[in-house]
């Protein structure tokens, strides 16, 4: 691949919804009506086998998120080489000390009317965890290594038609498996998909348009079907369902009929316009027998990754300010859920990301559903192992046999998707080292050349010196660096390519509402209370705060974005803290796991979010017993200058200059003396006028509860959340930040209470108990839909306090 990619367009596939008929073809997604067990010794396909006693549950499903926290789960002596070890150590809370580890069953028992005697049926899994075992009617049909591997299964021969049909799910997690928490079961949908003999291959469409021809976009389809003499006919319709293009017809070859259309004077997909249109395309035998449908919804345009000058996204220079996520959904765990992700992306479109990587592992299909809807730019990855551990029974199990099929599903899957804009075949893998490492690079970036030959592919290089001395990081599409930021420079000139992408940067550490003194930027900083400061100055050993990456970004045309370590807290890896008991989740994130922002989301937000003011106060100004201490006060702003005020006081005028990193990205006031009151910030604008006032007061003791819904609508499916902010204010109505109140929640009417979060990383609580501690002064309760439309009324309580309600609207 060349390093000036051609300009391309892309589109994306719909993924069909539960039970709608697409003409002759039906996907039926197996939702209800499972049983599960985790305390069978025995295998328990067969048809007569006893699940009586066994717990009823609906996919996807997370067995372990239930708890209990335990150390024992992930208790290991190791020296994580990551994180630059040398002596293995005892840690726990890697793996977020769940009970994911063990055997668990799954069955289902279905029919399927439209399946008939001449049709086709594939059973489809977009995630089981781990290493699952299919039976069906009592015969084993297929198997899988990879737990976060989309796969199918043609169960043409072994589906009954027009009778019940028993599918059997055996799931194994052995320990020393993650580096994180992984989840346990079928945590992604299953489905059952009836097709026509003559049909279109699963996952066999690919549509790009490689050119502009004046104002009009060349859409080109290709489509792999089953089935000989087969003609298509495609229709494209805007965002309004108006057509605004046909094409009947097209050159058949290698069971592939090929398609070019023109769209005049397209809108064009972007993150800031995510405009999608719609694509139908019919499937027709020889005698005229229409045979399959596909209904496509396509975002339309084109990239370029240019050397010296950065990435490009129709014609426009765009950096990537972008986060990692890890697949689990706080105390959701890793059952996918799509109003989680989307109040996921909606935080961080507030904060200005416009880009996502899925780290380290096969992003969600509504996660990518969700991107192309609102516009964030993805970059889409595949293992965090191959060939050489990292864990004693990781991927490297597996990579010989399933890279391959497993490199080919989620292109295949999802290479429509125009939110996509680069894979990666490997994050910190230890094959940088050696030539053996070189081959296995080149050969997995071939295989995702030779399924879509439009997207560049890089690598997350944590060994960039060797890297520079075996050709792996010269070899690649795009050089993925993580952290390392002394070294950009020198990767600069020593590789081919003249780009640099920040893959994976900052890592740095903090807990929300939480501050430590005195204020000096560090690295590995432990506490007693195993929190971290969020004063946004302590960092890894291996990494940074994020100024440092600000720099490189802003000042160097050759980097072309970043993906920051994390967009939210994430189970397991409580780094710093993963030799300290009871920490059982990561400190990483700009957001915590409950999904309130940390004071790190308005640093960010003020760089990254052009559209809106950021102005943004810290710490809080509830220090009892420091009175007269230095407490320093930093401001997070978009605005170059503001001065401060304690109870009046001026406290200086600040300017952002260049004199060091944090001072051309924040304003400080080091030299603070802390006494109860008000704190106000004035900015100004670039006039030296006022432009924006913020200010945060010294609290009383907790007096009310406060709720505040992020939807009081939500859909009567019995999948759709509203997520309650819970808070406490004192007799002035000012926020308590420091409160640790313990809260009771009761859930009546049309939905139920499913889970609740703080955002401690420390707390042992259970998630879906209905009772938990403030952290900071704040949680989030999860407040679900059943299938009833109604009203839902969510009450919070506590000693001492006074109760709060809110309801939530749930509508068919």
């Amino acid at each position: 691949m060349k390093l000036v990619l051609k300009s391309i367009l892309f589109s994306f596939v719909l993924i069909f919804s539960s039970g709608k008929m697409m003409s002759q073809s039906t996907t039926i997604i197996l939702k209800d009506n499972w049983r599960f067990s985790k305390e069978v010794k025995e295998d328990a396909f067969s048809v007569d086998f006893n699940t009586s006693k066994w717990e009823k549950v609906s996919v996807p499903h997370d067995w372990a998120i239930y708890g209990p926290f335990d150390k024992e789960w992930d208790k290991q002596v190791s020296a994580i080489e990551q994180n630059g070890e040398k002596i293995p150590t005892e840690k726990t809370g890697r793996t977020g000390s769940l009970p994911h580890i063990g055997t668990g069953w799954y069955r289902n028992t279905f029919s399927i009317p439209e399946f008939k005697k001449g049709k086709k049926a594939l059973l489809i899994f977009e995630g089981a965890m781990s290493e699952p075992q299919v039976y069906l009617n009592g015969k084993k049909i297929g198997e899988w290594g990879y737990g976060y591997s989309y796969f199918y299964i043609d169960i043409t021969n072994d589906l009954k038609a027009g009778s019940e049909n028993l599918l059997a799910v055996k799931l194994t997690n052995l320990p020393f498996s993650s580096r994180w928490y992984p989840g346990a079961g079928l945590y992604r949908n299953v489905s059952v998909v009836i097709k026509e003999e003559e049909n279109f291959v699963q996952w066999g469409t690919f549509i790009t348009t490689p050119e502009m021809k004046g104002d009009n976009a060349v859409v080109d389809i290709k489509s792999e079907v089953h089935g000989s003499d087969m003609s298509m006919i495609t229709e494209i319709k805007d965002a309004a369902n108006n057509v605004v293009a046909t094409q009947k017809g097209g050159e058949t070859k290698n069971q592939t009929i090929h398609q070019t259309i023109e769209v005049a004077k397209p809108h064009l997909w972007s993150p800031e316009t995510p405009y999608l249109y719609t694509a139908t395309t019919k499937l027709y035998a020889a005698d005229g027998t229409l045979k399959d449908e596909q209904n496509i919804k396509f975002g339309i345009r084109f990239i370029k990754y240019e050397a010296n000058k950065g990435f490009s996204l129709s014609g426009k220079v765009t950096k990537f300010k972008g986060v990692c996520l890890h697949h689990d959904l706080g105390p959701l765990g890793a059952a996918v859920n799509k109003a989680a992700l989307r109040r996921q992306l909606t935080i961080l479109k507030d904060m200005g990301c416009n880009a996502i990587r899925s780290s380290h592992n096969m992003p969600s299909f509504e996660q990518l559903e969700l991107a192309d809807e609102m516009g964030f730019m993805f970059l889409a990855e595949s293992f965090d192992e191959w060939a050489k551990p990292k864990v004693q029974n990781g991927y490297h199990r597996f990579f010989q046999e399933y890279a391959e099929k497993d490199v080919v599903n989620l292109v295949r899957a999802t290479r429509n998707h125009p939110c996509i804009v680069m894979w990666s075949s490997g994050n910190e893998v230890p094959d940088q080292w050696g030539a053996e490492g070189v081959k296995r690079a080149r050969w997995l970036q071939d295989i995702f050349h030779r399924e879509d030959p439009t997207r560049p592919v890089t690598v997350g290089m944590d060994q960039v010196k060797a890297t520079m001395e075996s050709g792996f990081g010269a070899l690649l599409d795009i050089p993925g660096l993580n952290y390392r930021v002394h070294l950009y420079e020198e990767a600069y000139k020593t590789f081919p390519q003249g780009l640099i992408l920040g893959s994976e940067t900052a890592s740095t550490v903090s807990s929300r509402g939480i501050y430590k003194f005195p204020v000096v930027q560090t690295k590995n900083k432990e506490y007693d209370d195993f929190q971290s400061s969020s004063y946004d100055l302590e960092a890894c050993s291996w990494s940074n705060v994020p100024d440092e990456d600000f720099v490189l970004q802003d000042d160097k045309p050759w980097v072309i974005g970043e993906f920051v370590w994390t967009g939210f807290d994430y189970l397991g890896e409580p780094t710093p803290y993963d030799e300290k008991w009871p920490s059982r989740s990561s400190y990483f994130g700009i957001s915590d796991l409950a999904g309130l922002p940390k004071d790190r989301f308005y640093l960010y937000r003020s760089r990254w979010n052009t559209k809106e003011k950021t102005l943004h106060i810290l710490p809080h100004w509830n220090w009892k017993g420091r009175e007269g201490e230095i407490t320093p006060v930093f401001v997070y702003t978009n605005y170059d200058s503001a001065e401060l005020f304690v109870n009046g006081k001026s406290m200086g005028i600040q300017k952002k200059n260049n004199s060091t990193p944090q001072n051309r990205y924040r304003l400080m006031w080091n030299d603070v003396k802390y006494e109860p009151g008000t704190v106000k910030v004035v900015a100004f604008d670039s006039n030296g006028k006022i432009a924006a006032e913020n200010e945060i007061k010294t609290a009383g003791d907790p007096y009310r509860i406060v709720l505040e819904a992020d939807r009081k609508t939500i859909k009567a499916d019995g999948d759709d959340i509203s997520f309650v902010t819970v808070s406490v204010v004192d007799k002035n109505g000012i926020p308590c930040p420091t409160a640790v109140n313990e809260l009771e929640f009761k859930v009546t009417g049309a939905g139920t209470y499913r889970a609740a979060c703080n955002g401690d990383a420390t707390s042992l609580e259970i998630f879906h108990d209905n009772k938990m501690k403030l952290f900071s002064g704040k949680l989030v309760v999860l407040v679900k839909s059943t299938k009833q439309s109604g009203s839902i009324q969510l009450e919070v309580k506590g000693d001492n306090l006074e109760k709060a309600k809110i309801s939530i609207k749930s509508l068919k």
